[in-house]
């Protein structure tokens, strides 16, 4: 493994060591993780995948992950989060996300900041992107999501927050 710059290690586990309830939830977690690694491998700026490691993980909700991956460029750090599950991707840099609660509160705050777009009829041109028409259905589904996200999974991790997000 090569320098983690500040990531909260500890708090992650190999994919390969991922553990569920049952064979079916760890099957879960896993397509999560693949799923995670192919939307990662879909940007021009990832090389290969070298490590994936798994934080904050619950079965038919959410994963978020953590890649080491070749750099395509000098100016691109090689590690990164993917949060991923029953809502959009997305990636979140590791800059002010020591540890995958912090990376799982910036993602709710992004797309929060999306839902607030949809409903104030602003472009979504500058938010973060999710993949979904920018319509009231959509927004109204995806902060379902969210509120569950930061009330049922989130409130566990609160003394992770080490660095604010949102």
């Amino acid at each position: 493994m090569t320098e983690t710059s500040g990531l909260q290690m500890e708090k992650v586990v190999p994919v390969e060591s991922l553990k569920g309830r049952s064979t079916y939830d760890v099957e879960e977690l896993l397509y999560f993780h693949d799923e995670a690694a192919a939307f990662l491998r879909g940007f021009s700026w990832c090389g290969r995948i070298e490590e994936g490691f798994a934080g904050i993980c619950v079965p038919g909700l959410v994963g978020v992950f953590l890649f080491r991956f070749e750099p395509a460029g000098s100016d691109v750090d090689p590690w990164v989060w993917v949060i991923t599950g029953d809502l959009p991707p997305a990636y979140i840099t590791t800059e002010s996300a020591p540890n995958p609660a912090c990376a799982l509160d910036a993602y709710i705050g992004a797309m929060e900041s999306w839902v607030r777009a949809v409903r104030e009829g602003r472009s979504v041109k500058d938010e973060i992107p999710v993949g979904a028409p920018a319509t009231a259905p959509y927004a109204d589904a995806l902060e379902s999501r969210l509120k569950i996200l930061d009330s049922e999974v989130l409130r566990h991790y609160r003394a992770d927050l080490t660095v604010g997000s949102r």
